[in-house]
């Protein structure tokens, strides 16, 4: 899962202490290795927490120094076709001297070759990051396509003890002493009425959520973020069809679903899925079993009342696949 968390502010007072309490309080998401990373002069503190499932030694740890020293990244994710990106940046002759083989090097290379915005056009995955340029002494905070990954972000505080905070869970904010902790009413009538906390707005006043698909940039010269949406769904939808047969788009539909769980199968741990017994899991694990050279490990819960229970179902499929099944 990962973690970061991390704050831009003048009084760098207690700065060490400060970035390791919003590191603790979100140590649940990373539990296998922590870093932190403060320039004092430019008022910017980078922090991490980590699990570990791509690249388990120590060249994944982060926050992470791009090859030149000039950017620093803190990433909570996965890169599923860090491979290819690596090979197109060894192909442009743009590629480091790679220390490791972890999908978080290879995104920062991407930003330090092509730009934020290039890279994530071609990243396909689950992420959220914080990119500090220090020669610019610009922060950068970006989201996955369909917001995936959570980041949160605000201005708290106030006069000298003023600080830009952010990290991937409200308790990492809560942990810095600017943070204010007061309720937004706005987004509290929202959620009694429709049932969440509507997009781009938290529980907490001036905390807000970074939208999905979207860059915020921004700066002790420039502090208000910049927003910039770099995909939108709504363009993908009214792209105009291509002329196509039921059977040849359920072909292709199937060629993208298989890939997708594919390259979602890449990790340097076990890995394994949850088996609800419904349509949507089934077909996951069955495109997972019929890409996998051993049985696939599935986990199902069921409930004592039977209007609730779907652990038959889900025995049933796992006994069709020949999953490694546990309930």
């Amino acid at each position: 899962m990962c973690g970061l968390a991390g704050f831009l502010a003048r009084d760098f007072g207690q700065a060490e202490a400060r970035l390791a309490a919003m590191c603790a309080a979100i140590a649940h998401r990373g539990p296998d290795d922590a870093g932190q990373w403060l320039d004092g002069a430019a008022g910017i503190a980078l922090g991490h927490r980590r699990l570990a499932i791509v690249d388990l030694s120590p060249a994944g740890h982060q926050p992470m120094l791009s090859a030149d020293g000039g950017l620093v990244l803190a990433f909570n994710g996965e890169i599923y076709n860090f491979r290819e990106l690596r090979a197109r940046l060894e192909a442009e002759g743009r590629a480091p001297a790679w220390r490791g083989q972890s999908d978080t090097e290879v995104l920062l290379a991407g930003f330090a070759a092509w730009g934020v915005e290039a890279t994530l056009g071609a990243a396909i995955g689950m992420f959220a990051f914080a990119l500090w340029d220090r020669g610019r002494r610009r922060l950068t905070l970006g989201r996955d396509r369909m917001g995936e990954k959570p980041l949160y972000y605000g201005w708290q505080g106030e006069g000298a003890g003023r600080a830009f905070l952010f990290g991937s869970e409200l308790r990492a904010l809560a942990a810095h002493p600017a943070h204010g902790g007061r309720i937004d009413r706005d987004a509290l009538v929202g959620f009694l009425r429709h049932g969440h906390v509507g997009e781009g707005l938290s529980i907490h006043r001036g905390i807000r959520k970074l939208p999905p698909a979207t860059i915020a940039e921004l700066s002790f010269d420039r502090p208000e973020p910049v927003l910039t949406r770099y995909w939108s769904p709504v363009d993908l939808a009214l792209r105009p069809p291509a002329a196509r047969d039921p059977e040849t788009a359920t072909d292709e539909l199937e060629t993208l679903l298989r890939d997708a769980v594919g390259r979602q199968m890449l990790a340097d741990v076990p890995l394994g899925a949850f088996l609800s017994g419904g349509i949507d899991s089934a077909l996951v694990v069955a495109l997972m079993q019929a890409q996998s050279p051993r049985p696939v490990r599935t986990f199902s819960m069921g409930f004592r009342e039977k209007r609730y229970d779907e652990a038959p179902e889900a025995r049933a499929i796992a006994r069709h696949l020949g999953t490694d099944h546990q309930e």
